[in-house]
């Protein structure tokens, strides 16, 4: 029987995850299915229970299901630990449940193949919800100078930078607490999804600053096109999507799958 993959969601139409998956199942000649399933907002253990029932082996994980498959994990890996999220699912031969969590290796993948130099960096991190805990430890181990982590409600961003502080330098502030100027700026808030912008300094970025938007889409988002008005390099998310979703596969199958074939056709795509 071919083993079953999907990726949970609500909503879920709209994934690009079943058409990368397939991509990197053509291109390692891998046996297997994958499709997208918006499960309850109420009942997301049975939706995967259900799935497992029919042969499910693994399973990506969006919005708003992080938490809930991080709670029904009966083994986490440590970087899923720390986060408090899971958006890969792996079942073990023993009927157990394995969870990671794969945003932040796509992030820093992305970031890589666009030449970005994370070690000794200036990194400021806009927001302090599960899309920034995601990615935090892999952008500690790159070991840049300093990063900040900034949110409207600054005690959430000092709470989450004291949960990573053990791994590297890192505070936390309200948007007020910003200062000086950034090698990099990660903006890691669904702001751009409703066309808004935080407010920023125009100063913000340093000579040869780049800003990053986990947000993607045909025209740059709103944070890009104010962050290119200052003389920064824009890049979007669509790298990171790829990115993890090539992480999760190798978990999955042993293989990991390259993406520079499938990143090019989904930009060609939105454009």
């Amino acid at each position: 029987m071919t083993d079953r993959y999907c990726v949970f969601g609500h909503p879920i139409g709209h994934s690009k995850s079943p058409a990368i998956h397939a991509a990197f199942a053509a291109e390692t000649g891998q046996q297997m299915e994958y499709v997208a399933i918006e499960a309850p907002l109420d009942d997301f253990a049975g939706a995967w229970r259900a799935f497992v029932s029919k042969g499910g082996r693994g399973a990506n994980v969006t919005v708003p299901f992080k938490q809930d498959a991080w709670q029904l994990c009966d083994q986490l890996s440590d970087q899923a630990r720390r986060a408090g999220a899971v958006n890969t699912l792996v079942l073990h031969e023993d009927g157990t449940t394995w969870g990671d969590t794969t945003d932040g290796v796509g992030l820093v993948a992305d970031l890589r193949r666009n030449d970005v130099m994370l070690e000794a960096a200036r990194i400021l991190v806009l927001g302090a919800g599960g899309a920034v805990r995601g990615v935090l430890e892999p952008l500690l181990a790159e070991k840049p100078r300093q990063i900040k982590v900034v949110n409207r409600t600054a005690e959430k961003a000092i709470e989450l930078a004291q949960d990573f502080a053990a791994l590297g330098a890192i505070e936390g502030a309200g948007l007020d607490g910003i200062d000086g100027q950034y090698d990099l700026v990660i903006n890691g808030t669904s702001a751009s999804l409703a066309g808004d912008l935080p407010p920023l300094p125009d100063s913000l970025f340093a000579d040869g600053g780049v800003a990053y938007d986990m947000m993607y889409g045909a025209e740059p988002t709103v944070f890009l096109a104010w962050a290119q008005r200052q003389g920064a390099r824009g890049i979007d998310g669509l790298g990171m999507l790829v990115g993890q979703a090539a992480a999760s596969f190798e978990l999955w199958r042993g293989v990991r799958p390259a993406v520079d074939g499938v990143l090019d056709e989904l930009r060609s795509q939105l454009q």
